[in-house]
């Protein structure tokens, strides 16, 4: 019964690390420029590396992140 138990809570927490995965990979392709959706897709399929490559790939010169920032709280001196 205690295998059981364990296999549970440790798929819970694989669910939740793979969703947060989709969380971070959507928020940062659509502060670079790219829209939700390739960050979501990417987030879900690749799990933890998809949300880690949008940190490489390049933003937009449009984007928020070059115009704002990576977070929109910071403040911008000048």
């Amino acid at each position: 019964m205690i295998l059981i138990a364990n296999v549970g809570v440790l798929a819970l927490y694989l669910l939740v690390l793979w969703l947060g995965s989709a969380i971070v990979g959507s928020y940062l392709s659509q502060r670079k420029g790219y829209g939700e959706k390739p960050g979501l897709a990417s987030g879900l399929l690749l799990s933890v590396v998809g949300a880690l490559a949008w940190l490489l790939v390049p933003a937009k010169a449009e984007s928020d992140w070059r115009v704002v920032g990576p977070f929109p709280w910071q403040r911008s001196e000048g």
